[in-house]
């Protein structure tokens, strides 16, 4: 199936002055495939038979010029063609992909391929690919198109679908053998869509979802790419979408579509790190900020009443952060200071006096009254108050993870950042790039966010699992994270 539970984190230190809301380094890409990994690395696969490359899922190389294969370039994906799709079975990595159609070549003439290779790493001597086979096509001349294809092995019943097809006709889908790659005998396909082209079958939560790529491929800037869902019990359909209209007369709820600065979102590949933190890997048709290059994309996933959407990597910014427990803010724990103000007795106003804008508290009345040294964090009632303003600034030179750059998280206008200790609990102190004081800050399925130390102080490697924790409504710490729990949830307020 596209979902694949990866959780790959690398101490590789990067360094760029690139925008951190998109992928770094070279992610140049068009119909790239779900995100795979392989041995301790990231790999993702698109139309022509190149392919990226990443050792922390944040900064992307092209495989064949990174690795320096020369001729062997061609064997990265051998066959070519267009829109592959990569699913690890067992111990074996199965690549599907179509040799032609799409209007490629002037026709929709499709073919569409299997092929195995127990790794992705063209450097392993493991690394060949078996003699491809095909199982579908399209003679051009009926109402279909075989480019496309997407793999979906149902985690319920262990059965291998794809689908597949374009604007041009149909999306069908098939059943291959799980064990071979190969059409299972007897198999009649089913047309289950149109007005769509790229999908993606996934399941969650005993729902089937497919996801289809909407409007115009392949103009630049000015492609209208975007994608779009309808769910439903059965894998055979009928995809239902948010209204009851069925994909197989062109329906579909939207998901993402164009926006800061990239247009046409397409490809659409789910990635499952956690309990509760999920990503969606596509290209952008066009990134304004990248010459207008086809690039990959990979943003959270949400879910929404059963419904998928895409979510946002937190930007640089000041931020209240507050608990989902409760709704307290993260906070100093300092004295309360009280601003000055003239005030008037509710029951007693003079209502023809001017009205006054009275100023917000500033850190510089304030921070004099503060201890030195190390002070440690609680939360408390959201006042807008200096010791509850953070300010959040991704540090990718510092490291990443597929889920987004590393953060530090200061109190805003100071070098006080918040910190893990060996104690796993949680302080501020001067920021010294320290791994305990870096933190991944990923969206989850519900909206709110997970805040997990890099590393906590005293244990080995790199931390996978303490976040910080309301330990109750005004305690902060770091607890082993819990999805269930609204203690593992926090939400960032401009």
């Amino acid at each position: 199936m596209k979902s694949k539970i990866l959780y790959i984190l690398s101490a590789t230190l990067w360094f760029s002055t690139q925008t951190v809301n998109a992928q770094l380094g070279e992610p140049y890409i068009h119909d790239p495939s779900t995100i795979a990994a392989c041995d301790g690395k990231y790999y993702t696969f698109g139309t022509g038979g190149g392919g990226l490359v990443s050792d922390d899922g944040w900064h992307w190389r092209d495989i064949a010029r990174s690795l320096k294969l020369g001729d062997r370039a061609a064997s990265v994906r051998p066959g070519g063609g267009a829109a592959p799709d990569v699913l690890k079975i067992g111990n074996r990595y199965l690549c599907i992909y179509g040799a032609t159609g799409g209007g490629l070549g002037g026709g929709h003439n499709g073919r569409i391929l299997t092929m195995w290779n127990k790794t992705l790493n063209p450097l392993s001597p493991d690394f060949k690919w078996s003699t491809p086979v095909e199982v579908c096509a399209s003679d051009g001349m009926e109402d279909q198109d075989a480019i496309d294809p997407s793999l979906l092995l149902d985690p319920t019943t262990g059965r291998l679908w794809v689908s597949y097809g374009t604007y041009f006709g149909t999306i069908r889908l098939i059943e291959l053998d799980p064990a071979t790659g190969e059409r299972m005998k007897g198999n009649v396909e089913r047309d289950i869509a149109i007005d769509c082209e790229a999908t993606d079958l996934i399941w969650r939560d005993g729902w089937y979802y497919l996801l289809g790529t909407h409007g115009t491929c392949c103009d630049g800037v000015n492609s209208t790419y975007n994608i779009v869902v309808g769910r439903s019990r059965s894998v055979e359909g009928p995809y239902l979408d948010n209204v009851g209209r069925d994909m197989f007369h062109g329906g579909g709820r939207m998901v993402i579509a164009a926006g800061d600065r990239k247009t046409g979102p397409g490809h659409f590949g789910r990635t499952v790190l956690d309990d509760g933190v999920e990503l969606m890997s596509f290209h952008w048709e066009a990134d304004l900020d990248m010459s207008g290059r086809s690039v990959l994309g990979i943003r959270p996933l949400l879910w929404h009443n059963g419904w998928p959407v895409a979510g946002e990597q937190i930007r640089q910014g000041d931020y209240a952060i507050l608990s989902e427990r409760r709704g307290y803010s993260l906070e100093l724990a300092v004295d309360f200071v009280r601003m000055a103000q003239q005030r008037e007795r509710f029951w007693d106003m003079d209502l023809t006096k001017p009205l006054e804008s009275i100023p917000a508290q500033t850190l510089d009345q304030v921070e004099a009254t503060w201890p030195k040294g190390d002070i440690a964090v609680r939360c408390g009632d959201y006042m807008f108050r200096p010791h509850q303003h953070w300010t959040v600034i991704p540090v990718p030179e510092a490291g990443c993870t597929l889920a987004g750059p590393l953060y530090k998280i200061l109190i805003a206008g100071t070098d006080r950042a918040l910190t893990a200790t060996a104690a796993c609990e949680v302080t501020t102190q001067t920021f010294q790039n320290d791994q305990s004081q870096l933190w991944r800050i990923e969206q989850l399925t519900d909206g709110t966010y997970r805040i997990m130390p890099y590393a906590v102080p005293g244990q080995q490697g790199l931390n996978l699992r303490y976040c910080l924790y309301s330990a109750g409504d005004s305690t902060p710490t770091l607890a082993v994270y819990d999805f269930a729990s609204d203690n593992s949830k926090w939400n960032f307020r401009k």
